[in-house]
């Protein structure tokens, strides 16, 4: 459990709001994206599953910066790492095909939903962090549901979209639930 010591300052609140709406918004139009580009690891497809991991390093750098110095920060380098790893996996497995790329987004979603539950828990103090610890965990799940699904005699890439639709549903309540937060203080 975390102590209200490891929580941002009420100050780095705006900012992460702010993060929290482009967040969904980026993950909307994203999903709108990639279901028009169809099912096909065409240029477009390939360019849009490499954009997602990687403007997740770019969130989470930009979180990093304007969080503290102690509590979820480990964790936020933590997960550029493993979100540039992905991005790179991405680009690999897409000249393998749609089940390789599934793989490694589902390796990823996994590995970043475990890291997302342990920031929104040491963030928990500074209120709106419920979304982000149910995501974390549910990403976990849907990471393990990629993966099976990459296993199946036609896997799709709509898949993620619905990964990246939740996931940004997510960070849309975490956006209200702080500027609750904000108000209040």
């Amino acid at each position: 459990m975390a102590s209200a010591t490891t929580a941002e300052p009420v100050g780095a609140t705006p900012a992460l709001r702010r993060l929290y709406f482009i967040r969904f918004v980026f993950a909307a139009a994203w999903a709108v994206l990639l279901v028009a580009s169809g099912s096909d690891l065409t240029v477009g497809a390939k360019l849009l599953l490499f954009l997602y991991p990687a403007f997740d390093v770019a969130a989470a750098v930009f979180d990093a910066r304007s969080a503290s110095t102690d509590g979820p920060v480990k964790g936020l380098y933590a997960n550029i790492a493993i979100s540039s790893l992905a991005a790179v996996g991405v680009v690999v497995a897409s000249a393998s095909g749609v089940t390789d790329v599934l793989r490694v987004w589902g390796v990823w979603a996994i590995a970043s939903g475990l890291v997302q539950l342990l920031v929104g828990l040491a963030r928990r103090p500074m209120g709106g962090q419920w979304a982000m610890i149910l995501s974390g965990g549910i990403s976990v799940l849907a990471g393990a549901n990629i993966i099976r699904s990459a296993a199946q005699q036609n896997p799709s890439l709509t898949i993620l979209a619905g990964y990246a639709t939740l996931g940004g549903v997510f960070f849309l309540v975490s956006a209200l639930r702080l500027s609750r937060t904000i108000r209040s203080s």
